[in-house]
């Protein structure tokens, strides 16, 4: 199973700062998209994708923050545009499908793969108002 390695920073029982690691299982999603369950306090959730992944177009369901942690993923668009996001940049996802609308591949939403050799690793954080 896959696993992504969480740093904390916390305070012994003497009072000093230290360091220490905690894996977070990715035991959800696909063998191409693997997911960490949802962290309910943080409405976080962080995946990881191997060197080729990518998705069909589709729109989010629910608004949020994407945060790349690790290699290079591009955001295509039905109109033949895409941009590349690097560990350490960000963007809010809100592509939601209209009310009313049925979901048309050629029409709607967005794809993404990840660029390079190095797996995409990625957090996601729900937020439903626009920022």
């Amino acid at each position: 199973m896959s696993t992504f390695t969480q740093t904390i920073l916390y305070t012994d029982e003497h009072g000093y700062a230290r360091f220490r690691e905690q894996e977070i299982a990715l035991s959800e999603g696909t063998p191409a998209s693997r997911l960490s369950a949802w962290i309910q306090a943080e409405g976080l959730q962080l995946r990881q994708s191997p060197p080729g992944f990518s998705s069909a177009f589709h729109c989010t369901g629910t608004p949020q923050w994407l945060f790349v942690l690790q290699g290079i993923m591009e955001i295509g668009l039905q109109d033949g545009s895409s941009r590349q996001f690097k560990a350490g940049q960000h963007f809010y996802s809100a592509d939601t499908l209209p009310e009313g609308a049925t979901f048309d591949p050629q029409k709607h939403g967005h794809c993404s793969h990840q660029v390079g050799d190095e797996p995409l690793i990625t957090a996601f954080v729900r937020a439903p108002a626009q920022p």
